[in-house]
């Protein structure tokens, strides 16, 4: 079997896979947040943090709630890594530096998992699933909560109230997250994955070249739970620097694609939720007609351009196989390159500054589209359905009728949310970009030099403002400057989106929902599919195209 085919062929079994979980798992999410009742843990819970979970909120009180939960993790999390050398199960690893640790806690809160840290080397078993894991849980759970806060604002009217916070935090953990890990972590274990809390081990006598000698120091940990929510909650980050490129962590080639698909499950199954909870489910399947139309698109280029042969050394190896795990090759490699930076998640199994110039360029794309496509858990949809509002207000445009989308209108305040929405993260990442680039320090960090070089500055503020946390694995992002603004960009670029999104949402609710007539625009039929697709690529390329050019595409048109 050709290695084309291959890929084609894991490809079509993970399309398949995804098909199969859409409808129960989608559904199931629906019962979730619109169930009245509590599980008896979850009351635990609720008397633990002092939350009534039946008080309904405003957008303010829900906003509040997000932004105060996420200030506090940052804190114990920055706090845990600053003690680890007197916590038990460090593994004698010192504190982490204060610069490190405010990155590192900042990129796991914000669901980022940005790491300026080899892991077998600095984190210890407490910090490492006390700390990170527990935020991997509820940091992809604040993303879902504030998805469904807009879902409910299309679908409630005359109110201002959006749920319940910390309800909604709750739940998803406990009745999606937390059960999907266990049965995912049972998965890789049984396929080879490590869990185990063992201490570090040297293991010696490794063939050089030459002779037998040297050795090499190998710790474990509960890599196979954290691998798993890792994945589920389109988190990212690793146990090791080598991420899901290292065999404790990703085994066999089915433990790759089955890890492709955890990440993109609870995007993909969103849009049904979102369709049931709105009373379409056709508008559900509009969105994931919009998303699955991207993915796949972004999957066949990248696989054309690392299957393209310039030469002989890549006709012998099937393709661009520099940067890549042997076991996986260019078809899976490409297909995970793809899907975890269209989704929030990072977690690489190859080096994507070793893929062609354009391939490169495809997974900074993947990024700077917003990670919609189907983005990560919650945030996707939510970036979606904002570009949704965005496409609706440009056809209203074109024919002169006020923009109508699941019988909200779209006025003046609505849209000045989503144009803020949309305007944030392009400012932060170009912004970084170019005072990295200006700035004489900065630069030395680069291992590369010319488009390449900008390349791997331009991907890490796209990577770190976009919330996804992947690395373009030629950049020394551990000094004060990358990580203070890399942290920074992180926060701003997670939780002032939210601002809009939850204010968007609380201006939707308010609304009484309007008819429709023959005049309004059908937003399940494919044509508003094109649409969306259009004008998300549109206004991706019109902000990001000249930086884009500046680094892959020079680098791609130049090889």
């Amino acid at each position: 079997m050709g290695p084309v085919l291959a890929g084609v062929l894991q490809l079509l079994a993970l399309i398949a896979a995804l098909a199969l979980a859409y409808v129960p798992l989608g559904t199931y999410m629906a019962r979730v947040y619109s169930s009245d009742k509590h599980w008896r843990v979850e009351k635990w819970i609720y008397t633990g943090i002092g939350a009534n979970p039946n008080t309904e909120m405003r957008w303010p009180a829900y906003l509040r709630g997000v932004l105060a939960f996420s200030a506090v993790s940052v804190a114990f999390l920055y706090v845990l890594q600053r003690l680890q050398g007197h916590l038990p199960g460090s593994l004698g690893f010192k504190a982490i530096d204060p610069d490190q640790a405010f990155n590192t806690a900042a990129s796991f809160v914000t669901n980022t998992n940005w790491q300026s840290y080899y892991g077998e080397q600095a984190m210890g078993h407490v910090v490492q699933t006390a700390g990170l894991a527990v935020q991997n849980f509820v940091s992809a759970a604040v993303g879902i909560a504030v998805a469904v806060a807009l879902v409910r604002g299309f679908a409630r009217s005359r109110t201002g109230e959006l749920g319940n916070f910390w309800s909604d935090l709750v739940r998803g953990v406990t009745r999606i997250l937390l059960p999907l890990s266990v049965v995912a972590a049972i998965v890789l274990v049984a396929c080879g994955a490590i869990q185990n809390f063992s201490g570090i081990h040297e293991v010696g006598q490794f063939f050089n070249g030459h002779s037998m000698g040297g050795s090499q120091q190998w710790n474990g940990g509960a890599v196979a739970s954290q691998e798993a929510i890792k994945e589920i909650g389109t988190n990212g980050g690793g146990y090791f620097n080598a991420n899901s490129a290292h065999p404790f962590e990703n085994p066999t080639p089915f433990t790759n694609l089955f890890e492709i698909f955890l990440l993109l499950v609870i995007p993909f199954a969103l849009t049904r939720t979102f369709g049931i909870m709105v009373g379409s489910i056709k508008q559900g399947y509009a969105i994931l007609a919009t998303m699955a139309t991207i993915w796949v698109g972004f999957i066949a280029l990248m696989m054309w351009t690392e299957f393209a042969h310039h030469g002989p050394a890549l006709q012998i190896a099937g393709g661009a196989m520099e940067g890549k795990e042997t076991r996986f090759g260019v078809g899976a490699s490409s297909i995970f390159a793809v899907s975890t930076t269209l989704t929030s998640t990072g977690a690489v199994d190859s080096f994507h500054s070793s893929f062609t110039g354009l391939g490169g360029g495809i997974t900074m794309l993947g990024m700077q589209l917003g990670e919609i496509a189907p983005g990560g858990t919650g945030s996707g949809l939510y970036g979606m359905l904002v570009m949704a509002i965005i496409a609706v207000f440009i056809a209203g445009l074109m024919v002169g009728r006020t923009p109508e989308y699941l019988g909200k209108k779209i006025g003046t305040r609505e849209i000045k949310f989503a144009a803020c929405y949309i305007l944030i993260t392009p400012a932060l990442v170009l912004i970084f970009t170019a005072a990295a680039m200006a700035l004489p320090t900065p630069g030395h960090s680069m291992t590369n030099s010319g488009a390449h070089g900008f390349s791997e500055i331009l991907y890490a503020y796209s990577s770190a403002a976009n919330n996804n946390g992947s690395a373009f694995a030629g950049l020394n992002a551990d000094t004060q400057w990358f990580n203070s603004t890399l942290g920074l960009a992180m926060v701003l670029g997670r939780f002032l989106p939210m601002v809009f999104v939850l204010a968007l949402a609380g201006s939707l609710a308010e609304q009484k929902p309007v008819p429709a007539t023959a005049g309004t625009l059908r937003t399940e039929k494919p044509l508003f599919t094109g649409l969306l697709v259009g004008a998300i690529l549109i206004i991706t390329g019109l902000t990001y195209f000249p930086a884009l050019a500046l680094g892959p595409l020079a680098e791609g048109l130049a090889s």
